[in-house]
């Protein structure tokens, strides 16, 4: 069997057998409609598009629901286009990872092409400039990270390749922002029809953050002389390009070798996963837990496609924000991101295994139930204390999902300010109590520890990629097990970097605490596992 156009029109009686779901319409003709009148498009599509995105959207076209499917844009390599995409003709296979270890199967066609934006294909930039310039295309969303929006750096200033862009304009564009700020002026240009961005990426106020960016690309090309003024009117105006805000949720991690296996067992051929240039893993599949929330600010001046039928919650901004709130900052982002630090530095290769750790359930128990459940305010469209134990008690805990700590604790830099400070702010706001915290001072605490790459065993280990990690290390360097080095000097710097955590952990009440639990965590080899029994034993 080929998960190509071709191979699941010959093979449907053998994926019939094989328990794998084909689409439920004419993939051919949902690509041509789409060709000619998109309405969709989606740039960043990684595994979180996959599994969650691309579905939603495969669920509303096997309903009838929908006739068109989804363009996505690359700003980065072509890589992935040539080396999984093309193979199988834009197709992916889609497995389920049920807690009983079964699997749910189905191949998505939902996604029609990707379109290579980082000036190598010109074909793909006249396509892409067309889909902006037809009035039907409704929306355009992200997953490109919380990074992907920043447009400076650590220091507070504009990144070189921004700097560029603000100086070349939008027919030389390379980062994301300015390449979508281009697009964008096409559209304007051809008749000031309206769209929606929709950011579907972990961070606050995400759809905020968005606008800002692209603003502020517009704002240099309008002052530079590369773009009319009525340009930034277009964007401002809320009533015609709308960037609603957006909580997403759903555990997608690489692809597991073991369900490689098993799709390779059942006669799926070419299912192979590829480690990229830039060291990230890609495949055919895409696997990922059960459990997905989607909560989208309900404005779109163009129209959308009816997702609400395929589970998609929409709501006001403000219900959007205390959802968001109760995910990130709270009931499950800060509790994977110290699994994920300490997971590395304990040797784990699991997050469902340091659920069988006591002193790691009891960190993220602590973490989610005793300090961030009381600054959550009650989203009403989701429970929080529901959403916190599904969480605990069924999602980490999956055996059947892959997920890794290593993967976890990618850009960690960039996940800090909202996973941690918010709350922090949360405290101060309210005028609650910081030094009675244990579980989220011993998690900052465990990721200065983990940027020293040496486990408690005293081995190095390969940190994950993180694009403040030189920086980060640089203060941290003469530290080492049993060293009597001045640690205030050297951790000083981060965490009063406001930058970095959004606030100034010191003015918080939590920098020395945290000061003292990173000097017990390199006292000696072993020094991590005693101080988590020490303060969660």
């Amino acid at each position: 069997m080929k998960v190509t156009e071709k191979g699941i029109e010959l093979d449907k009686s053998a994926f019939e057998k094989a328990s794998i779901a084909l689409p439920m319409y004419s993939v051919s003709e949902v690509r041509r409609r789409t060709c000619e009148h998109p309405v969709w498009v989606h740039m960043g599509a990684g595994n979180i598009y996959h599994a969650f995105i691309a579905s939603v959207q495969q669920e509303l076209l096997n309903r009838k629901l929908s006739d068109r499917g989804i363009v996505t844009l690359s700003t980065r390599s072509g890589e992935t286009r040539e080396k999984i995409e093309k193979p199988h003709d834009n197709l992916v296979l889609g497995v389920t990872l049920l807690p009983d270890s079964s699997t749910k199967m189905q191949i998505i066609g939902a996604t029609v092409c990707d379109l290579l934006l980082n000036g190598e294909d010109k074909a793909d930039e006249s396509r892409a400039v067309e889909m902006f310039k037809d009035k039907s295309l409704q929306l355009m969303s992200f997953t490109i990270t919380e990074k992907g929006y920043s447009l400076k750096g650590i220091d507070g200033s504009f990144t070189p390749v921004v700097l560029e862009d603000f100086k070349n304009g939008p027919k030389r564009a390379k980062h994301g922002m300015s390449i979508t700020c281009a697009l964008l002026y096409e559209r304007y240009l051809a008749g000031k029809y309206p769209i929606s961005l929709v950011s579907m990426d972990n961070c606050s106020n995400n759809g905020t953050i968005l606008q800002r960016s692209v603003v502020t690309v517009a704002e240099k090309w309008v002052e530079n002389g590369f773009c009319e003024k009525g340009f930034l009117d277009y964007l401002k105006d809320e009533n015609i390009v709308a960037f609603p805000c957006s909580m997403i949720d759903k555990i997608t991690p690489r692809p597991d070798p073991d369900i490689e296996k098993m799709l390779k067992d059942l006669g799926v051929e070419d299912m192979e996963s590829i480690k990229t240039t830039k060291g990230t893993y890609i495949a055919p599949f895409v696997n990922a837990e059960k459990p997905q929330y989607l909560v989208i600010e309900d404005r779109f001046p163009n129209g959308r496609p009816p997702l609400e039928k395929a589970g998609v919650l929409f709501t006001t901004k403000k219900g959007v924000e205390l959802c968001e709130r109760m995910k990130v900052t709270t009931c499950l982002n800060p509790l994977h991101t110290a699994l994920a630090v300490y997971g590395c530095v304990l040797g784990y290769k699991k997050i469902a295994d340091e659920m069988d750790d006591r002193e790691l359930v009891s960190l993220v128990k602590k973490l989610g139930y005793d300090e961030g459940l009381k600054v959550v305010e009650d989203p009403k469209i989701l429970n929080p204390e529901s959403f916190l134990s599904e969480v605990i008690e069924q999602r980490l805990v999956n055996r059947a999902l892959p997920d890794t700590p290593q993967r976890i604790a990618t850009d960690t830099s960039q996940k800090v300010p909202v996973r941690f400070g918010e709350t922090l702010k949360s405290y101060r706001r309210l005028g609650l109590d910081t030094s009675k915290m244990i579980a989220l001072p011993l998690a900052i605490a465990g990721w200065l520890r983990y940027l020293l790459g040496v486990d408690d065993n005293g081995k190095e280990f390969v940190l994950s990629d993180d694009p403040q990690l030189e920086t980060l290390r640089k203060y941290l360097e003469g530290i080492t097990l049993g060293s009597d080095t001045d640690i205030s000097s050297k951790v000083h710097p981060i965490l009063s970097n406001k930058v970095i955590f959004g606030v100034d952990l010191y003015e918080a009440g939590v920098g020395l605490k945290i000061e003292n639990l990173f000097r017990e965590e390199i006292a000696s080899v072993g020094a991590v596992r005693n101080t988590l029994k020490k303060y969660l034993g």
